[in-house]
């Protein structure tokens, strides 16, 4: 039984554990008098059992599934010829997708040596006792585990509590592995950057002029400088997402106050709908909007007072940028302007101030942590936007603070750098996790700073 029907049998049992432990609940209720003799409603009793019957079986489900792939190819191994296994790692492993492919029933073009066709047909038996075993076992589990819940049902226990607890587990261990990944990310990067600054220094890296990561393989290669100075791709990734914030933080907190504070239902639930379409439009598309009708338009309008504007300039990314996270900002404020009590508007409005003052003067500052959220929110997209950069701003790192330029930022040189077949042991390839780790230490700034503003304000008006 393949996966999908695996599953599905599974619900339909973790389904009749539910009804038959559930109405074994109701029949003792009945027996002593109702429901109020029960430690839990007998719902509770129903969903303990179908916890009791998935968890197992999908705990060893999730096992199985882990460890069967490489069981059975070191069994598959252990059977070729010793030449073959003796084999170089690439070539050994280019084998065993040979094998795996006959096993899969794929034609291939070519003829293979009578040792991996008896692989593959091996490969494929014991794939088919994987299959049958690993279903055997799941629904063994699923039953059996079913079955002792469903005995244990009785007036005294107190399913509640239990269900209670075994939620509290899935969200700590939910917790948990958010927790673990964000370590691991943080320190496999710091890892290979701590790599990547003993073959360059750490103050070339930040305080470098010039950015052209191509190292040489030979002594005579040319055209490979080797350099990896940062400073052009942090100039221009500041460049274009100011640009960006001095588009989007005053339309999306301008449009965000005239939707809460200023327009009806009506007008409100047209135009807030159609202003959270844009958080949903692919970047590539903002990418083409920009290349082909903003550039091109920023282009022809200086050229009118005789300002020359490079095809790719930091002014359209960031211009379209902008646009893009305008929902980050006015969604957010929006939400954030509307939760402020109404008696802070009425007291102000009763002490004599006009709407405009009241917005000003009580309405902002108090919403102000959430609007500081919700720009923090819209820097980090900005800053982590690729295919807008790559499209319109193009892939030259020049060290400039000309919007009419062309430049590059952090995130395209991180997707440039680990694109095609790259050696992880060369600094060209290990640069992309030092300047991810730059850009970590940089949002982590950002954190701070909107945390020590939050708090200032927060003890202000609280």
């Amino acid at each position: 039984m393949t996966l999908t029907p695996l599953l599905a049998t599974l619900a339909v049992l973790i389904f009749l554990a539910y009804q038959f432990s559930r109405h074994r609940a109701n029949s003792q209720a009945i027996a002593l008098g109702g429901q109020r003799y029960l430690s839990s409603l007998p719902l509770y009793y129903g969903m303990l059992a179908a916890i009791w019957c998935a968890l197992p079986a999908l705990l060893v489900l999730l096992l199985w599934s882990m460890a069967d792939e490489w069981v059975i190819t070191q069994l598959v191994l252990a059977q070729l010829p010793e030449t073959e296994q003796q084999m170089p790692a690439a070539e050994l492993s280019l084998l065993l997708s040979s094998v795996q492919n006959l096993a899969a029933g794929q034609s291939l073009y070519g003829e293979h040596s009578p040792a991996v066709l008896a692989a593959a047909q091996q490969m494929q038996h014991y794939l088919q006792i994987n299959l049958m075993a690993k279903t055997v076992l799941v629904l063994a589990v699923a039953v059996v585990a079913g079955v002792i819940a469903w005995v244990k049902i009785s007036p005294a226990l107190k399913a509640r509590y239990q269900i209670e607890k075994i939620f509290a587990g899935l969200l700590l261990l939910a917790a948990s592995v958010a927790i673990v990944v964000t370590v691991g990310i943080v320190f496999s990067v710091l890892l290979e950057s701590i790599r990547f600054f003993h073959a360059v220094p750490i103050t070339d890296f930040l305080l470098g002029s010039h950015w052209s990561p191509q190292t040489a393989l030979r002594a005579d290669q040319v055209g490979a400088s080797g350099s990896f100075g940062a400073l052009p791709l942090f100039t221009g990734t500041l460049l274009i997402s100011a640009i960006a914030m001095l588009v989007a933080v005053p339309t999306g907190l301008m449009s965000a106050i005239y939707l809460a504070e200023y327009a009806n239902r009506r007008v409100r639930n047209i135009v807030k709908p159609l202003l959270e379409i844009l958080a949903g439009i692919p970047t590539v598309v903002y990418g083409f909007f920009a290349a082909l009708t903003v550039a091109p338009a920023v282009r022809n309008a200086f050229a009118h007072y005789g300002i020359e504007v490079s095809s790719e300039s930091a002014l359209a990314a960031g211009v379209v940028m902008g646009v893009m996270i305008i929902p980050f900002v006015s969604s957010l404020a929006d939400d954030v302007i509307s939760a402020v009590p109404s008696s802070m508007r009425d007291g102000s409005l009763g002490l004599g101030a006009t709407h405009s003052e009241t917005i000003k003067r009580v309405i902002i500052p108090a919403a102000l942590p959430g609007i500081v959220g919700g720009i923090l929110l819209a820097v980090s997209r900005a800053i982590g936007e690729t295919m807008i950069v790559v499209m319109a701003a193009g892939l030259a790192a020049n060290l400039t603070a000309n919007p009419l330029e062309s430049v590059t930022t952090v995130t395209v040189q991180i997707v440039t750098l680990l694109v095609g077949d790259q050696e992880f042991d060369s600094p060209k390839t290990l640069a992309a996790f030092a300047l991810g780790l730059t850009l970590f230490v940089v949002t982590l700034g950002l954190n701070f700073i909107a945390l020590h503003v939050v708090k200032r304000y927060r003890e202000q008006y609280e």
